[in-house]
């Protein structure tokens, strides 16, 4: 009994230093990995936003893309409406309704169209943007062989 009581005095001081030293290991692991954690979140954060943003002029570029299609359309029914009714007359004037009617059918089904694609991309940013992506190279394409 003397002996084990003599052996756990002399382990005493080592034993709590070594106990010690791997308590502040501990530590210093915890910290390091929770700064890293947390610099990784603030990372996705920040990456979510710029895909948000992405998103957002995505979205304002389609609109005026719309409303621009949608203008022009209607110019163009006027256009052809008013020629139209120099030489008809009365059928053009059905026509131009028609046409206005279209024109507006169309951006209505524009600005739902707009509102799906803003709701899939809440629902899956990655999916938005590696769509975004291929629209951008489409339009690429196009724009080398013009």
């Amino acid at each position: 009994m003397d002996q084990d009581r003599s052996r756990q005095a002399n382990q005493g001081p080592d034993t709590e230093g070594k106990s010690a030293s791997v308590s502040e290991a501990i530590n210093r692991g915890r910290d390091a990995i929770g700064g890293v954690a947390a610099d990784a979140i603030a990372d996705a954060a920040a990456d979510l936003q710029a895909i948000r943003n992405d998103l957002d002029n995505l979205k304002s570029t389609l609109a005026r893309f719309v409303a621009q299609a949608r203008e022009e359309t209607v110019k163009s029914a006027r256009d052809v409406s008013s020629t139209m009714a120099d030489q008809v007359g009365d059928a053009a004037n059905d026509l131009a309704g028609k046409g206005s009617a279209f024109a507006a059918a169309a951006g209505d089904q524009a600005k739902t169209l707009a509102g799906e694609i803003e709701a899939f991309a809440r629902r899956n940013p990655l999916g938005a943007l590696a769509g975004a992506v291929a629209v951008g190279f489409v339009i690429g394409l196009w724009g080398r062989r013009s």
